[in-house]
């Protein structure tokens, strides 16, 4: 257990070091960035600039494929929830040799109203992919919509976290296994090591963390 423990850490370190390199997570808690819900925050998360660098995509999609062959077993279909896991989601499924699909956000209004796209049967064993969590809330309707299709969820596994309780929460109320290659933690860590930020940093990027909402209000 305490080498799975290590190994799990180094991913988490690495990831976090590679995600900072190409920009894909921007921290700036001097200057905030405001999301879409309106909060302010020190950090900004765009994974799909992932796929734009090939050792980079290669090397978390092998680990989706780690974590999937050791969390889940015997696995009958990948689905990437829209937009961000869909690439990864399909690169997940041709390694794994499986089917793949995605779920959109909404039923189309138009044609089929198809919110899940692709062949997906009742009862088939489904692991989830996406790019980020950072309340759940869009991840965990992808999830609701799969087994409403009589799916077998698995789980979800996704890039980077930022580590939410409300996360937590919504994930075990819904009764579904979350992994994460990196999250908020060794983000911060690894941030240090490589001079992205400062000490005088921490107490502000901590307390972002503990209170989103009301963070620089």
């Amino acid at each position: 257990m305490q080498n799975e423990s290590n190994n799990s850490k180094e991913r988490a370190l690495q990831i976090a070091k590679l995600l900072l390199k190409v920009k894909a997570v921007k921290l700036q808690p001097e200057q905030a960035f405001t999301w879409a819900s309106g909060w302010k925050s020190p950090i900004y998360c765009d994974n799909r600039l992932t796929l734009s660098y090939p050792q980079i995509r290669t090397y978390i999609r092998q680990e989706f494929v780690k974590i999937i062959q050791e969390e889940f077993g015997d696995v009958d279909l990948i689905a990437g929830v829209a937009t961000g896991g869909i690439a990864l989601g399909a690169l997940v499924a041709q390694e794994m040799g499986l089917p793949f699909a995605y779920v959109r956000s909404s039923q189309k209004e138009h044609g089929m109203t198809n919110q899940v796209e692709g062949v997906v049967e009742s009862g088939q064993r489904v692991v989830v992919i996406e790019d980020l969590i950072s309340t759940g809330g869009s991840s965990l309707k992808a999830v609701e919509a799969l087994r409403n299709l009589n799916c077998d969820v698995k789980g979800l596994v996704a890039i980077f976290s930022y580590d939410f309780d409300l996360a937590k929460e919504n994930f075990e109320a819904a009764k579904c296994n979350l992994f994460t290659l990196s999250d908020y933690h060794a983000l911060i860590e690894q941030a240090l090591a490589d001079e992205f930020i400062q000490e005088k940093d921490l107490e502000s990027l901590k307390n972002w963390r503990r209170d989103p909402s009301n963070w620089g209000k």
